[in-house]
């Protein structure tokens, strides 16, 4: 599938038991855990997204240059990976990502006695690495609002450094859920980490063989929630997901409860339902930035205004989402526009006026495509490149076709 396809309003209630894929998070996470633990441990339902076919082959990879193609989070767990290895490696991806900054990451590595150098421009990849020889420090202090994928790669690494590791998280801390989600998989795999106030401390020790079922993807959900907040009738029910679950982007199912859709939890499956729609929202994206275009593109369409915050980070990610949802809402009649401190308000028209079929760019971007699709349940429109969902839900438009929406290339 490539260059654009047309989606339609289903003609037929939108119904699906929806086989979602599982989290790229948690496969990338245990991946890691499984190499630096020795490889034995049996992992179940690995994600089928391209980042986690990338991050399987790059960790049984013995060769000199390793290519993470556009995944950031592959980036980051394999560059903490290499710098503790025994021989000279390198690291690059495509040219986005070779624009996504990475040298706090470096910055703490080379403090604890790595030897990582810049290929090209200071800061970013690609990065080359000399073997680990010996431990520098034990202490690092690192700014709490980066990306929590620094945080979780310096923690994935820390039991095998001869004298453990502490880190301090200066100011407020971003995306706690996905610190913690490594933690609990940490612990799951044998080592215990402390996270107390502002600090994590984690002991030198071994990684234990253990197998591991990865939970379905909640960003993958989120989706979902979008879609059946849209239709006019539906029958949604989400399978394979935790009540109380690892991923920060759990947090759909309350954030989508202003948006009309009601969460009901029997074991692992999720059924939803129609629910009281609030005509303005105050949300803090600050622990599930990957949530806010999804939601920010069904308020749009349901006429509810948005207050946000924590969306920093969404100027690094595949695209520079704020601008790029700001762009592609404005063309239904929505204002995205940012205001002092932090604060993103999003005005939505109070009355759909869509006449004809409107085209949305995705900005290599596969949350751009998945956040942007649901709107297809109030008008028709056209998606383009929407082939970028590969990276993180391959199935995406095959199961929106199992729900009745038409899609026609």
């Amino acid at each position: 599938m490539s260059g654009s396809i047309k989606l339609s309003r289903p003609t037929t209630t939108l119904s699906l038991d929806v086989p979602l894929t599982s989290s790229k998070s948690e496969s990338n996470r245990a991946l890691l855990l499984n190499e630096l633990g020795g490889g034995t441990s049996e992992l179940k339902n690995l994600s089928t997204a391209r980042d986690t076919v990338t991050m399987t082959k790059l960790m049984a990879s013995d060769e000199y240059s390793l290519d993470v193609l556009d995944a950031g989070t592959v980036m980051r767990f394999t560059t903490a990976f290499l710098a503790i290895g025994k021989k000279e490696r390198r690291i690059t991806g495509t040219p986005r990502m070779c624009q996504r900054p990475i040298g706090l990451l470096v910055d703490a590595l080379n403090e604890l006695g790595a030897e990582i150098t810049y290929e090209k421009e200071e800061g970013f990849p690609p990065l080359l690495f000399k073997p680990f020889t010996n431990q520098k420090t034990n202490q690092l202090t690192i700014p709490g609002n980066i990306s929590s994928q620094y945080i979780s790669a310096l923690l994935m690494i820390a039991p095998t450094l001869p004298e453990g590791l502490t880190i301090t998280l200066e100011g407020e801390i971003y995306s706690r859920p996905y610190i913690e989600m490594t933690l609990n998989l940490m612990k799951h795999f044998g080592v215990s980490g402390e996270f107390k106030n502002n600090q994590i401390s984690v002991e030198h020790l071994s990684y234990q063989s253990n197998s591991y079922t990865i939970e379905s993807d909640w960003s993958g959900a989120s989706y979902w929630y979008s879609l059946f907040a849209l239709a006019n009738k539906a029958q949604i029910t989400l399978k394979g997901l935790r009540s109380k679950s690892n991923q920060g982007d759990h947090a759909i199912a309350s954030i989508m409860e202003g948006l009309g859709v009601k969460s009901t939890f029997d074991g692992e499956i999720v059924t939803l339902s129609k629910t009281d729609i609030q005509e303005k929202l105050v949300i803090d994206f600050k622990s599930c930035p990957d949530l806010a275009q999804t939601v920010m593109a069904a308020a749009a369409a349901l006429g509810v205004d948005l207050k946000m915050t924590g969306l920093e980070s969404l100027r690094i990610k595949e695209s520079d989402r704020t601008a790029a949802m700001a762009i592609e809402l404005g063309k239904i009649g929505a204002k995205l526009e940012e205001h002092e401190n932090g604060l993103w308000i999003l005005t939505s028209p109070k009355k759909l006026e869509v006449t004809e079929v409107i085209e949305f760019d995705t900005y290599d971007d596969h949350r751009m495509a998945m956040a942007l699709a649901p709107l297809a349940m109030k008008f028709d429109c056209i998606i383009h490149e929407p082939e970028v969902v590969v990276k993180s839900y391959p199935e995406y438009w095959e199961h929106l076709e199992m729900a009745g929406m038409k899609i026609t290339k």
